[in-house]
C-alpha cells in the first residue's frame, strides 16, 4: 500500500532519492519537498496556514478537494516527507474496510516501534459510503492515524458530517499554464530525476503548446515532453531539438479541466444557463461546447435548454418550447456529429429570445396555499353534474347554474368570480416584452371594453 517508496526503505521520510530511470519522467519529477511543490500558494505559500502547520510538525487530518491534477496527492506525499512520517494509500475505489484495519494495526506497530505517526492518504474518499467512512472515527479520535483524504467533489455533500468535524478542510484549484511551463523547465534542467543529462533544446512555442494543451495537467505534459525527447534522433552534433511541430505530434488533443459527474458538471451548466438567460450567444455556445467536449449527455444539455424555455423565456416567446422540443427530437433522430446544429440551434434561439420569468408564478401561488390552506370552489365553477343530483334531491336551484360561458360573450370574456372567497391573489407579474406584452395589453383592453359597457347597461 506504500506509494513512492524511496530506496532507503522509507515510506515518509527525507530519505535519499534516487530515481528509478525505468519510471516515467512525470513520477521522477514528483515533488519531494515543499520547496519543489508546484502551486497552491493560497495554502502552502509563506505564512499561510497550511505551510506552517507543516514547519511546525503538527499536523491534523485534512481533507484535499479540488478538480484532477491539481496535486492532492502530490501535496499529500510531500507533507509526510517533511514531518517524517509513513505513508500509506488506499482508493476508495478499490479498498474498504478490512484494508483500513491492516493499514491501522500496521500503524500501532510503527508507532510502538519509533514512534512515527502514520500518514493514511485516502484517494477519491467521496466513494466511501457512510459506513465506510464512520470506520475512520475511532482512529482518527485516538490519533493512531492522520487522515488525508482527496476528492474532486464538493465534501460538505459527498462526506459525513462526523468526519468533516475531524478534519481541516482545504480546496486546491487548478494549475495554470505557467506552473506547468515551471515543471518542464525544472524537468529539462534537472540531471538526478529529468532530463539535465541529455543535450535537449526545446522551443518557447514548443513549451507553450505543451504547457497549453496540457490543460493543467503537469503528468501529460511532461509524458509528452518526455515521448518528444526519446523519439527525435539527435542533431550532428549530439543535441535533441524539440520544435513546435514536434510537441504538437506528441500531444494532439487538449486536455479539458471538467468531469461530467463532478463539481464542474454544476458550475459549467450554471455558466451555460446564465449565458443564455443573459443574452449572451457566444459564452453559451462556449459552456455548452465546454460541457459536450468533457462528457456530458446531450440530453442533459437539452433537458436544461426546455425548462430555461420556460422558466426564463416564458411568455415573452412561447414558440421557445416547442423549437427546443422539436430540436431535441431531431437530436434523437441523427445522433451526432450533426447532433450539433440542433444543439446549437436551440442554444442560440434561446440566447437571442426575448426573456420573461412570469412562469414563476407558480411558486408564489403554491406558496400561498402551503401558507393559508386550499379554499372551497366558488358555487359557479362547481361541476354541473355533480351538483345536480343534490339539487333535485333538495329541490333547489343548481348552484353551477349562475356560471357565465365566457364564449357567450363578447370578445370571449365576461367578469366574475374564479378565486376562493377571502384569496386575493396576484401571483402573475406579466413580462413588458415580446408576444406576452401582447396578450397582456389584448387581456386589458377587453376588461376595460366589458366595464365600460356594464356602465352604460
Amino acid at each position: 500500500m506504500n506509494l513512492f517508496d524511496d530506496t532507503s526503505g522509507n515510506s515518509g521520510g527525507k530519505g535519499k532519492d534516487i530515481a528509478n530511470p525505468h519510471e516515467p519522467l512525470a513520477t521522477r519529477m514528483r515533488p519531494h519537498s515543499l520547496e519543489e511543490f508546484v502551486g497552491q500558494n493560497h495554502i502552502v505559500g509563506e505564512g499561510k496556514m497550511l505551510r506552517r502547520m507543516i514547519e511546525s510538525g503538527v499536523i491534523g487530518s485534512l481533507i484535499f478537494y479540488g478538480p484532477p491534477s491539481s496535486g492532492k496527492t502530490t501535496l499529500a506525499h510531500v507533507i509526510s516527507r517533511e514531518i517524517n512520517a509513513e505513508f500509506v494509500v488506499l482508493n476508495a475505489v478499490l479498498d474498504g474496510i478490512k484494508d483500513l484495519r491492516n493499514v491501522v494495526a500496521k500503524a500501532e506497530t510503527v508507532q510502538q516501534m519509533n514512534g512515527r505517526k502514520t500518514i493514511l492518504f485516502v484517494d477519491e474518499i467521496h466513494r466511501w459510503n457512510k459506513a465506510q467512512q464512520d470506520a475512520l472515527l475511532p482512529h482518527l479520535e485516538s490519533g493512531i492515524i492522520t487522515l488525508i483524504g482527496a476528492t474532486t467533489e464538493n465534501p460538505f455533500y459527498s462526506l459525513v458530517n462526523p468526519l468533516l468535524s475531524r478534519c481541516q478542510l482545504f480546496e486546491l484549484y487548478d494549475l495554470t499554464i505557467d506552473h506547468v511551463k515551471t515543471m518542464i523547465h525544472r524537468s529539462l534542467e534537472d540531471e538526478k530525476r529529468g532530463l539535465g543529462k541529455k543535450d535537449v533544446e526545446v522551443t518557447d512555442d514548443a513549451i507553450h503548446h505543451l504547457a497549453d494543451y496540457a490543460g493543467g495537467d503537469i503528468r501529460n505534459a511532461l509524458n509528452a515532453l518526455e515521448v518528444a525527447v526519446l523519439s527525435s534522433e539527435p542533431a550532428e552534433d549530439g543535441t535533441i531539438h524539440i520544435t513546435h511541430d514536434i510537441a504538437r505530434e506528441c500531444i494532439q488533443k487538449r486536455s479539458v479541466r471538467y468531469q461530467a459527474g463532478g463539481d464542474e458538471h454544476y458550475h459549467y451548466a450554471s455558466a451555460f444557463i446564465k449565458s443564455m438567460r443573459g443574452s449572451d450567444v457566444d459564452a453559451a455556445l462556449y459552456w455548452m461546447a465546454a460541457m459536450l467536449e468533457g462528457g456530458d449527455d446531450p440530453n442533459f444539455i437539452f433537458r436544461r435548454m426546455l425548462i430555461l424555455a420556460s422558466e426564463d423565456v416564458g411568455l415573452a416567446d412561447p414558440h421557445a418550447l416547442s423549437l427546443v422540443n422539436a430540436a431535441h427530437e431531431a437530436f434523437t433522430k441523427c445522433g451526432m456529429p450533426e447532433g450539433l446544429y440542433f444543439l446549437a440551434h436551440a442554444c442560440i434561439y434561446l440566447s437571442l429570445a426575448p426573456k420573461s420569468n412570469s412562469t414563476g408564478a407558480i411558486f408564489t401561488v403554491r406558496s400561498e396555499i402551503k401558507k393559508s390552506g386550499i379554499g372551497p370552489v366558488p358555487p359557479a365553477l362547481q361541476d354541473k353534474t355533480a351538483n345536480s343530483k343534490q339539487a333535485r334531491y333538495l329541490d333547489v336551484k343548481n348552484a353551477s347554474d349562475d356560471y357565465k360561458y365566457p364564449h357567450s360573450f363578447a370578445h370571449h370574456w365576461v367578469q366574475q368570480q374564479y378565486l376562493p372567497d377571502d384569496v386575493n391573489l396576484e401571483a402573475f407579474q406579466p413580462g413588458t416584452i415580446g408576444r406576452e406584452n401582447t396578450l397582456w395589453e389584448r387581456l386589458q383592453k377587453i376588461k376595460k371594453a366589458y366595464q365600460s359597457t356594464e356602465k352604460k347597461e
